[in-house]
């Protein structure tokens, strides 16, 4: 299994970026995805997730109604639309995903993570 992600870049606050995630080795349409996120000398922290057929979402709560997840199962791909972008936003992002199929901002169950792909918002 492995997940690309990529997308990320530097932009001004307020800026949009969208992240990808592409999937291989796994049908993403039977299981829950994750974007997380880690900034400098912070935790990972999770910043949202999709479940596989309900396509239920979570997200950070500092993230609400700025960022939203989605998928295309025909291209096994994954989205983060990320808009209105905050300084605090920075961080590297991770998508990841496991054996199960409801949505959670835990990481604990995740098995598989990709590389992760750094955002940098600043002007």
């Amino acid at each position: 299994v492995q997940l690309q992600a990529s997308g990320g870049g530097l932009v001004q606050p307020g800026g949009s970026l969208r992240l990808s995630c592409d999937a291989s080795g796994i049908t993403l349409d039977y299981y829950a995805i994750g974007w997380f996120r880690q900034a400098p000398g912070k935790e990972r922290e999770g910043v949202s997730s999709i479940s596989s057929s309900s396509g239920k979402t979570y997200y950070l709560d500092s993230v609400k109604g700025r960022f939203t997840i989605s998928r295309d199962n025909a291209k096994n791909t994954v989205y983060l639309q990320m808009n209105d972008l905050k300084p605090e936003d920075t961080a590297v992002y991770y998508c990841a995903t496991g054996h199960f199929a409801e949505a959670t901002l835990d990481e604990a169950p995740y098995a598989y993570w990709g590389q992760g792909t750094l955002v940098t918002v600043s002007s």
